[in-house]
């Protein structure tokens, strides 16, 4: 806004004492100061509001206006409440320094000046921020990107002062303006990006908020032109993979003008998020063919000239052949004509990068296809990587799991699940149709546990964990109700405690010194609670095939 517009306004009560000459200068902001010094506080083009109690006499005058010219002050405004009239020697200062000067009458108070030059200055960045959206959007649909969705956030912090990030459904974070400081702590992330499904799927419309730590959070749904939910049969197609754009502010009394204006930011994102899924086509057909070469039972000379291919376009300018791993998941909803396929592959592509890294170039190195009602991802290694020091390397079930499960598990609600496998690495051809039977095997595991979001890798298919989620469910009721319900019924009545002595006992391999220790036992006093559980169950202890079928009771039970 220019300095002239405040004397159009009668409300603010404002008198000219000098500088017409300078009245077309632009505000930028509004500071009300009584420090002999506020210059560390200026960056230029505020109107500075003072009571005048930094000045003690005359001669403080002219060093407190050096300082505001200084830093480029748009004009000083000050209050008679405090001394009547202005003093003459800061008009003559003022004057001297071409520093436009205003009298504050005293019966207006500076919060209602400071509120109107806020209003006025935020109204006129975001039209500017909304031209330069608009502007951008144009630039990144008829040619190249024009910088992705940092610039844009890097607009909405420097303009309209929101600090505000792109996260995936999983919780990772994709950008963030350099001006919004510090990135978001994982957790917080995830917390979002869980909110931001669970709303989802309520079908409530965004933004949605959420107060976390102290700050607001809004949340407004990014969905491209392609991926859009409009014209879809069910909001579960897309939620998985949508992106959000989280900002931190209360958008609850946002004027629909700011709404509109954050819209128009999520549509720009969209656009680059289409963009990125359309480089994404090359990589989900080179895994497509390697997948039906694989499953056709092809030679492996063939599928290793197919993965020759399809190394320098997920691994650029990597030497040697890569190690590869498998990964399969499964999307599955209650009741749902969904194509479950299509599903799991976009979610695929969000949980294959790491949550810890930003940005979506981490992406361009997975490639995943899809076959009937499951996705598999063909994942590359580096061969050096994979041959460290001979320890595991490659992507891990588990550490999978803990990146995703909580954000996805409310977005699935109570009526989804998904399931996933992880092969362990292979260096061949000849290995990889072994790795997607060892995924999708894997995966069958997983989808046998209790959860909405389950994994499980190579590593548990050499275990009796293979096995156990497999056997029948009355089976497995009848198996540990024989061997473990007398126990139960004998601690309940004495207290005896036998099924914690059974844990620990076989925890330290029939060891009685170790077991004693442990549970802090005479080792007499263990030996009588070990008779107890022998003498109850018509079972010896001492044998291995005992202790193995107490040891599988347990962990069934």
């Amino acid at each position: 806004m220019r300095l002239r517009a405040l004397l159009d306004t009668d409300a603010l009560g404002l008198r000219l004492l000098g500088g017409e000459d300078e009245l077309d200068r632009t505000v930028r902001g509004v500071m009300t100061t009584d420090l002999r010094d506020p210059s560390r506080y200026l960056s230029g083009g505020e109107l500075v509001l003072t009571g005048l109690a930094w000045r003690r006499n005359a001669s403080d005058t002219e060093p407190f206006v050096r300082l505001l010219v200084s830093a480029g002050v748009a004009a000083l405004a000050a209050g008679e409440a405090e001394l009547g009239a202005i003093p003459d020697d800061l008009i003559a200062a003022c004057a001297r320094h071409r520093l436009p000067l205003f009298a504050v009458n005293e019966s207006v108070a500076f919060a209602t000046i400071t509120e109107h030059v806020v209003r006025q200055v935020s109204g006129e960045r975001a039209g500017d921020l909304a031209a330069v959206v608009d502007r951008h959007r144009r630039m990144m649909t008829s040619g190249p990107a024009g910088g992705g969705p940092d610039v844009v956030l890097d607009l909405l912090g420097s303009d309209l002062d929101l600090r505000a990030w792109v996260l995936s459904p999983t919780g990772r974070l994709i950008a963030g303006s350099k001006v919004s400081g510090p990135a978001l702590p994982v957790d917080v992330c995830a917390k979002l990006a869980a909110e931001h499904l669970a709303a989802a799927r309520t079908g409530r419309r965004g933004p949605h908020r959420l107060a976390l730590g102290g700050s607001t959070y809004s949340l407004f749904p990014i969905r491209g032109g392609g991926r859009s939910t409009q014209g879809s049969r069910d909001v579960r197609e897309t939620v998985l993979s949508d992106w959000l754009l989280a900002v931190e502010a209360d958008a609850g009394d946002w004027p629909d003008e700011r709404l509109d204006l954050l819209q128009g930011v999520t549509q720009l994102i969209a656009v680059e998020r289409d963009r990125r899924d359309a480089a994404r086509t090359v990589r989900r057909r080179l895994a497509q063919e390697v997948l039906e070469l694989v499953q056709t039972g092809a030679a492996p000379a063939e599928i290793a000239a197919r993965l020759r291919v399809a190394a320098p376009v997920l691994l650029p300018g990597l030497g040697a052949a890569p190690h590869w791993q498998v990964v399969v998941a499964r999307v599955e909803w209650d009741g749902a004509d969904i194509e479950a396929g299509p599903v799991a592959q976009s979610l695929l592509e969000e949980i294959l990068v790491d949550p810890l890294t930003t940005g979506p170039e981490p992406s361009d190195r997975i490639a995943v296809a899809h076959s009937g009602d499951e996705a598999i991802a063909l994942v590359p290694l580096p061969a050096v990587s994979a041959e460290h020091d001979g320890s595991e390397s490659g992507l891990h079930a588990d550490v999978l799991l803990a990146a995703v499960r909580d954000p996805l598990s409310a977005g699935l609600d109570d009526d989804g699940r998904v399931t996933l496998g992880v092969s362990a690495a292979v260096h061949s051809a000849e290995g990889l149709r072994g790795a997607l039977e060892e995924a999708r095997h894997a995966r069958r595991v997983a989808a046998a546990r209790p959860g909405r979001v389950c994994a499980a890798g190579h590593q548990e298919l050499a275990s009796h964990v293979l096995l156990l989620p497999f056997v029948p469910d009355d089976v497995r009721r009848a198996f540990t109700a024989r061997l473990l319900d007398p126990l139960r019924d004998y601690d309940r009545r004495h207290r005896a405690e036998l099924i914690p002595t059974l844990e620990a006992f076989l925890e330290c391999d029939g060891s009685w010194t170790r077991c004693a220790t442990r549970l802090h036992l005479h080792v007499n006093t263990l030996r009588y609670r070990v008779g107890r559980i022998e003498q109850l169950t018509s079972r010896d202890l001492s044998r291995l095939e005992d202790k193995l079928d107490f040891f599988l009771a347990l962990r069934m039970s």
